[in-house]
């Protein structure tokens, strides 16, 4: 993947992409579910979330085209033990 300036991302880039906690430009405004894991280097054996301004949070499919808005972070479904 093509590294990006903070000039460039600042003239042509209208979208970021909030993984992890991690904000990443992104040209278009829609991503992959592939494309979120690429960019958050997020395992392919763990589940992909969309998490909604309001708390609420989403699985996604893994051949699901999002369209980005402000707000909507996304990240890996967090695993849980019994303690």
């Amino acid at each position: 993947m093509e590294m990006t300036t903070q000039a460039e991302v600042e003239h042509g880039q209208k979208y970021f992409v909030n993984v992890e906690g991690a904000e990443h430009p992104w040209e278009n405004n829609s991503i992959t579910t592939a494309e979120i894991r690429s960019l958050g280097d997020l395992p392919s054996d763990q589940a992909v979330i969309q998490e909604f301004p309001d708390g609420t949070e989403r699985t996604l499919a893994e051949n699901e085209v999002i369209e980005l808005k402000p707000g909507h972070r996304y990240g890996r479904a967090p695993r849980y033990r019994r303690g």
